[in-house]
């Protein structure tokens, strides 16, 4: 999962860009990076290890000039976690400078990539971002649009992309539709962002998210759409309204604190938690959960965990090592709240169960007399492919457990997952009716062909030396 932005026709384009990926930083928090483009087609870039605060200061965005930007916020998928992975990809061709910020996972990378090195192509990083600059680089088509277009039909799997090609900006969707993408109109500029949300910051309107095959070219803010790609049944990922995007955004045509909210509700019917005195979420993206099951159930809502902001998403870390160590410095218990009371804990998801388990154990220290787990969603039975790290089934605890033995692992006195059609109708989906929603991380319905090697090549080295 990453955070993508592009600007198009606005003063100052790289400090736009700083606030946008800013704004995105819950989506990767391994690196970040800016490309900027000035009037005469020149193209300056920064890219760092870290956040968007650690990596950009006063000097380096004064070295961005140019009223064309794109960002791009990581959290690694395909390759390791160093800086010659960082985005966004930025390579010279033919028709300019050419930037892309990518917000998935290419499912056939390693094939194209294995062809491309065949035919001579040189790679700079195991990202299977760089794929798509090499095939846009080899293509024979007349136009730059005809260039990317051809390049994007070859990928599968999932993609949303910003392009800067020259001073042109190029956006699209894959015709699945996994990821989201939206553009904003600010002033007589526009901006392209992974969420709305990123929209709200800079100060932009939202002019429309795109929609599954959208292709879009932006010059000088005018924007104009394209032959959309080839259709596909759409698989929107139905985990970014679960877990990944901010609540303040629209992701979908859906706002997300109103899908976390009903999520909630649809837990307090399925998983009531009877003699329960106080209900309470592992914070923030869960918040919305609590409140709707605390509406529902009539359990007094209450903050019986504190976060500290100052530290990121544990679930996006790399290593289950950070993962672990950051726990116990991001939450502490209330005891006032939790001392001597049987509480409901609501979170939205249950992945590898290690972080779950520690927070229980400090809300049983805590003084809780009895913890009910709820978890707004199913259990987590595969891994994803299309870019979020769910990696193995054998480091899934909804995989290899029933629920029983992970209510026993994690030390709780019940623990209620919410079904399948429950989350799908939070989502906005029908009863009944066949949805446009990818669940295969919960249902192992994979909208795409699996291939064995996927898995392990994340977080691997480089493609091409897998290949070989």
């Amino acid at each position: 999962m990453c955070g993508i932005l592009g600007v198009s026709a606005v003063p100052d384009a790289a400090r736009v860009a700083y606030l946008g990926i800013y704004a995105l930083q819950h989506r990767g928090q391994e690196s970040a990076g800016i490309v900027a483009i000035d009037q005469d087609g020149s193209a300056r870039s920064h890219r760092g290890m870290g956040l968007v605060s650690e990596t950009f200061n006063e000097a380096t965005l004064n070295a961005l000039p140019g009223d064309v930007a794109v960002g791009h916020t990581r959290y690694s998928t395909t390759g390791s976690t160093v800086l010659a992975n960082a985005q966004p990809c930025y390579a010279n061709t033919r028709c300019g400078p050419l930037a892309l910020a990518h917000n998935g996972n290419l499912t056939n990378a390693k094939t194209l990539k294995d062809e491309l090195v065949r035919e001579g192509a040189i790679f700079s990083s195991s990202s299977d971002s760089e794929v798509i600059v090499h095939l846009i680089a080899r293509s024979n088509a007349a136009t730059p649009e005809g260039q990317i277009r051809e390049a994007l039909e070859r990928v599968d799997g999932a993609y949303s992309v910003v392009i800067a090609l020259g001073r042109t900006i190029y956006a699209a969707v894959d015709s699945r539709g996994f990821r989201p993408l939206a553009i904003g109109r600010l002033g007589s500029g526009a901006v392209v962002a992974s969420e709305t949300c990123a929209l709200d910051l800079v100060g932009a309107s939202v002019a429309c998210e795109l929609q599954p095959g959208e292709f879009v070219r932006i010059e000088d803010g005018v924007i104009t759409q394209l032959p959309r790609l080839s259709p596909r049944p759409v698989s929107r990922c139905v985990f970014e309204l679960v877990y990944f995007s901010r609540p303040d955004s629209r992701v979908f045509g859906e706002s997300v604190d109103r899908v976390r909210r009903e999520l909630g509700r649809s837990l307090a019917r399925e998983h009531p938690a009877p003699g329960a005195e106080v209900v309470f979420s592992v914070p923030d993206s869960s918040n919305a959960m609590a409140l709707g099951f605390s509406e529902v159930s009539g359990i007094k809502l209450e903050h019986g965990l504190i976060r500290n902001h100052y530290v990121g998403r544990t679930f996006i870390n790399p290593t289950q090592a950070l993962r672990v160590a950051k726990v116990k410095i991001k939450f502490n218990p209330v005891r006032e709240v939790i001392e001597g009371r049987s509480v409901v804990v609501v979170d939205d998801s249950l992945v590898r169960g290690t972080t779950s388990k520690g927070l229980v154990q400090m809300i049983r220290a805590a003084g809780a007399r009895e913890v009910h787990f709820r978890l707004a969603s199913p259990p987590i039975t595969g891994p994803c492919l299309y870019g979020i790290d769910t990696p193995t089934r054998a480091e899934l605890i909804g995989a290899n457990h029933t629920v029983d033995e992970i209510r026993d692992y994690l030390g709780v006195d019940s623990l209620g997952y919410l079904s399948l059609e429950g989350m799908l109708r939070a989502a906005g989906q029908a009863p009944g009716v066949p949805g446009h929603f990818c669940h295969a991380c919960f249902s192992g319905d994979y909208p795409t062909p699996v291939s064995e090697e996927l898995v392990p090549l994340r977080h691997s080295i480089p493609l091409a030396a897998a290949g070989a």
